[in-house]
């Protein structure tokens, strides 16, 4: 073989060798940045997840106060033990929201931000910091359940959950409050 051929063999090799290296390298790359997006996902799933559960044992607290105070039912706990229960619930609730703040994207935080605003009107108004009748009391858990509806869509749309998630139908299912009664226990309209 002639001098020329010897180095076309040589520099196809050296071709070749590259190209693979390169090819790996880039796989290999991809394979990480995949394997972290996959962590984090799992990071964000959690977050999301423990944030709702807050939310949702913040707002049982709130109506488990509400109605104590409100004499709409009777518990062996005090008023005053139900209102520390509150008070743990949202210190949780408080601690949740943050690792979705350091967490999520701006979407899936401006929700998160609804639902506080929502779940601080509920706990307001069931320490009795602001006054509101019965109908009140259920908006406001209309508008709690409408912010966490869009917090499920806008945390759905992050990690890439497909398929539709109809806030306004499952929001339009109905609220799990006790009935409107009046002083002697009947159920009034």
């Amino acid at each position: 073989m002639d001098l020329v051929g010897q180095l076309v063999t040589i520099a196809a090799v050296l071709l070749g060798a590259v190209t693979t290296y390169i090819t790996n390298h880039l796989m290999e790359r991809n394979k990480h940045k995949l394997g972290l997006r996959t962590r984090w996902d799992e990071k964000k799933l959690d977050a999301y997840a423990d944030y709702v559960g807050k939310i949702r044992s913040s707002g049982y607290a709130a109506v488990l106060l509400y109605e104590v105070r409100e004499g709409m039912r009777t518990l062996p706990r005090t008023e005053q033990d139900l209102a520390e229960g509150l008070t743990d619930a949202v210190g949780d609730q408080s601690l949740a929201f943050e690792r979705v703040m350091l967490l999520a994207g701006d979407a899936v935080i401006d929700a998160a931000h609804g639902v506080q605003e929502a779940m601080a009107a509920i706990t307001w108004q069931a320490r009795g910091t602001t006054e509101g009748t019965l109908e009140e009391w259920r908006a406001l858990h209309t508008k709690l359940f409408t912010a966490i509806n869009r917090f499920h869509e806008r945390a759905r749309a992050d990690l890439g959950v497909s398929g539709a998630f109809l806030g306004d139908q499952h929001s339009a299912r109905g609220l799990l409050l006790p009935e409107n009664r009046g002083k002697d226990g009947s159920i009034t309209s």
